[in-house]
């Protein structure tokens, strides 16, 4: 029975790893379509998302079934019910990228408002916090969660900033509203994922350290919290 119990854990590791791997990819596409503006590259990601949502079917059902019939302890426990809402949050960064890229065939269909060099920036960081919080999550490493935690200020910050900066072009134009508004959109999105990339490094602290640091993820606090382990 244990033998077995382990069997399908591995394969629920498994699979979120495949589920990873294609949210990693559209996001990298996503990001792509826009800078380099190919119309392709945004299709690729609109075309993917229904396999990220079958793995995301996939991983609920093989998490349900080793809560209803194996009755798993401590840390096993904990990583089945982790992985229920990390499965939810891999599936709303799919989205986020789809998001991406169907705003990224709107702004191909017209003239550059701006060189983009914030959003590559915040790109940047946002898929290096996915990562991050992806194998901090298969290799139980809860200080690079903690890392990308705190990374998700300057995420931020750079979202701010941004949006400061297209607002003053429509203020003083209102032909570029449209474009100004899609570029925060695209922004948004990118704060979003990096928002689901912390919710993951907090559940890895909660599977490996079975502490809850959700809402606690400033740099003083992060000390608190270890102090307190």
């Amino acid at each position: 029975m244990e033998r077995h119990f382990h069997e399908q854990l591995q394969q629920l590791k498994e699979t979120l790893l495949k589920m990873a791997a294609a949210v990693e990819a559209s996001i990298g596409k996503a990001i792509g379509a826009l800078i380099e503006r190919d119309d392709k590259l945004a299709n690729e990601v609109i075309a993917a998302d229904e396999r990220i949502n079958n793995l995301e079917i996939l991983i609920d059902e093989q998490c349900l079934k080793l809560l209803a019939t194996q009755q798993p302890m401590a840390i096993d426990l904990r990583f089945i019910t982790s992985a229920l809402k990390i499965n939810n949050d891999l599936e709303r960064m799919g989205d986020h990228a789809v998001n991406i890229a169907e705003i990224t065939q709107m702004l191909n269909q017209q003239e550059p408002l701006k060189p983009l060099i914030d959003i590559p920036r915040m790109a940047q960081l946002a898929q290096s916090m996915v990562k991050d919080s992806l194998d901090s999550f298969i290799n139980g490493d809860v200080d690079k969660a903690r890392s990308v935690c705190i990374r998700d200020d300057e995420v931020d910050q750079l979202n701010d900033q941004l949006f400061r900066e297209l607002l003053t072009y429509m203020l003083s134009d209102n032909k570029t509203i449209t474009r100004a508004l899609d570029l925060i959109l695209v922004s948004r999105n990118l704060e979003r994922i990096a928002d689901l990339a912390t919710n993951i490094a907090e559940e890895v602290y909660f599977i490996y350290k079975a502490q809850m640091i959700k809402h606690h993820v400033d740099t003083k606090n992060w000390e608190d919290i270890r102090s307190r382990t």
